[in-house]
């Protein structure tokens, strides 16, 4: 609407304003003529040109004239009726500026063209915003902002650009599955654990090695026991845990624990595998190098065969038979005529591929085995159905193992020696040539001051044994000290006597049985070892030990010597100030152990 007064009074303007709220034509469209100069008024001998869009008049108001009243407000209504009808055609397709207003209330309407009438609309009605409208609004907003970078141009493709586009951002993807699982320690201590569905055993021991605070030496394993059953394994490496979890009963549950013995066949092959086991060893006399005992095993191509006797449940008894089993890659077949081993004679009792093997947990108490080194192969549809299981027994710890190590490596192959290789890889790439110390340790060097003037220690050989010998020094002067008296709390003499109860291998006052246990539960390896307490003496201790997969016991007892105490393992021909002194030696010599001490049993608290 283009108005071009000369002088308006204010009769009129307020006519012109009722006019329009009589219409429902808005505020906005009145010129700002109108709106800001409605004090203005002159004398109204002027005429006044009004622009209805379609056709201007010229409308006298001198007074002296005669002026018919009716027929001017009514030529006004017309006129603004058909100015509304344009501005609602207008403002549907024109969007609005930044300011929020539309551009016909600064450049009027005398340039619009000519528009067929239109029917119009109720005064009260709101008007309508279109979604077009809207998203012109968003284009002007985003077109005033920044590009966004990619942060990673060469993920791109060859034509597209580096900058991240409005819609190449992921929406909505679904979240990788999650679950809960419940894993206990050897105290019965217990932690939930949140963890993907993907996650194997190797990652769940590495979490739970990084929440509790333990040491990383490949040795820990997730073991799967059953209470109900008697039955328990250790899960290998790239086993999924959920997938685990679901084959398990509300009554089972996850341990963790050490085992040094999981792939110890690996390095010392021939204690695992005796020749009269070992199908191949026998026909060839012995002539295979023991280099190639693995790799028969590992390599598909061959047909390795472990035979002998075992003590077979019978299906639906309580009875056990004598019977020569032998396992090969197919499955395990026990002989129902002697040795034989033709396929006439052989019985299956169970195949490879959808089994597990598990050894029994009071395998006497629970199913009357003639011995206490028995096994079983558990399908994994079998949830608490004992009919399904097969029950086997050995007679001896060391036949038991090769069984059941050759029914993995049948089973698995050379994926289990991947699993073997990993930690092996990764200790190779993060080792280095000397120890790692901290920045005031490499400041320091061995110092000799036993002459008149100090001399550094530079060949690192004397620098150890003087280390050593220092360490002596400080526990012979801690025992010279006792003699002298002063028997405080915190006195080296009553320190000596409870220092070992810190450290991780010293398991306090637990039976002989329990001890037995926990060594053939954390592995049956050389050097496998534990203190406790001893319960037929007071003040002695007893050192138990692994060796050759059979477990011993030696008492360490206390001896004096000048007024002062030391504890021994040889009647007192080596003497030691303290129970970690002791460990030290025979972490480094044999003495009169069958071997050295090199692993030791530990409980983890989670």
């Amino acid at each position: 609407m283009n108005c071009k007064p000369h002088s308006v009074c204010k009769g009129f303007k307020t006519d012109i304003h009722e006019q329009m709220a009589l219409s429902g034509c808005p505020d906005a469209f009145l010129h700002p003529y109108y709106q800001d100069n409605v004090e203005q008024t002159t004398s109204c001998s002027q005429r006044v040109l009004v622009d209805t869009g379609y056709t201007s008049k010229r409308i006298s108001l001198n007074p002296d004239d005669d002026v018919d009243l009716e027929s001017l407000v009514n030529d006004m209504n017309s006129s603004l009726d058909s100015l509304y009808s344009t501005c609602s055609r207008v403002t549907e397709s024109v969007p609005l500026l930044k300011n929020g207003r539309s551009p016909l209330s600064n450049s009027g309407t005398s340039n619009l063209p000519s528009m067929p009438p239109r029917q119009k609309m109720q005064r009260s009605q709101p008007m309508q915003i279109q979604a077009v409208r809207r998203l012109q609004e968003e284009q002007l907003r985003t077109s005033s902002l920044p590009a966004i970078p990619n942060p990673f141009p060469e993920l791109s493709t060859l034509g597209s650009s580096p900058v991240l586009a409005p819609g190449s951002l992921p929406q909505n993807q679904p979240a990788s599955k999650r679950s809960v699982v419940k894993v206990f320690s050897e105290d019965g201590t217990c932690k939930m654990v949140e963890i993907l569905a993907d996650m194997t055993a190797r990652d769940f021991c590495q979490l739970l090695i990084y929440k509790s605070h333990c040491v990383d030496d490949n040795s820990w394993t997730l073991v799967e026991h059953h209470p109900h059953l008697g039955l328990e394994r250790c899960l290998e490496d790239h086993e999924l845990v959920l997938q685990i979890q679901s084959m398990m009963t509300s009554e089972s549950k996850f341990l963790f624990r050490k085992n040094y013995a999981k792939y110890e066949f690996f390095k010392n092959p021939v204690n695992f595998f005796p020749e009269q086991m070992v199908a191949w060893c026998q026909q060839s006399n012995g002539s295979i190098p023991k280099s190639e005992l693995l790799q028969n095993f590992l390599n598909a191509n061959s047909c390795p065969e472990i035979q002998g006797s075992l003590y077979v449940k019978e299906i639906g008894k309580k009875s056990w038979k004598k019977l020569f089993v032998c396992l090969r890659r197919s499955g395990l077949y026990c002989s129902m005529k002697g040795t034989s081993k033709e396929p006439r004679h052989l019985q299956g009792i169970s195949d490879l591929e959808d089994s597990n093997i598990y050894s029994l947990i009071s395998c006497k108490k629970l199913y009357n085995s003639p011995t206490d080194f028995g096994f079983c192969v558990k399908p994994n549809r079998v949830l608490t159905d004992i009919k399904e299981l097969r029950f086997l027994c050995a007679e001896d710890e060391q036949t038991r193992t090769c069984w059941m190590t050759a029914f993995r490596l049948l089973k698995y192959g050379m994926l289990l020696y991947q699993n073997y290789r990993i930690p092996q890889q990764k200790t190779a790439h993060t080792s280095f040539s000397a120890p790692v110390r901290s920045v005031s340790e490499n400041c320091l060097v061995a110092m000799d001051f036993s002459g008149q003037t100090g001399r550094v220690i530079e060949n690192p050989l004397e620098a150890q044994s003087a280390a050593v010998e220092e360490g002596h020094a400080w526990r012979k002067r801690s025992s010279r000290m006792n003699v002298l008296g002063n028997q405080s709390p915190l006195h080296p003499s009553t320190l000596s006597t409870v220092i070992h109860r810190t450290q991780p291998w010293f398991h306090g006052r637990i039976p002989r049985e329990e001890s037995q246990t926990i060594i053939k539960q954390q592995g049956l390896v050389d050097g496998l070892f534990l203190l406790r307490d001893s319960q037929s003496n007071p003040k002695a201790f007893v050192l138990t030990l692994c060796h050759h997969q059979k477990i011993k016991h030696f008492q360490i007892l206390p001896c004096e010597d000048d007024g002062q105490m030391f504890f021994s393992l040889d009647d007192g021909n080596t003497k030691f100030t303290d129970l970690i002194q002791l460990v030290e030696f025979y972490q480094l010599n044999k003495g009169v152990l069958p071997c050295k001490l090199k692993y030791h049993c530990i409980k983890v608290a989670l």
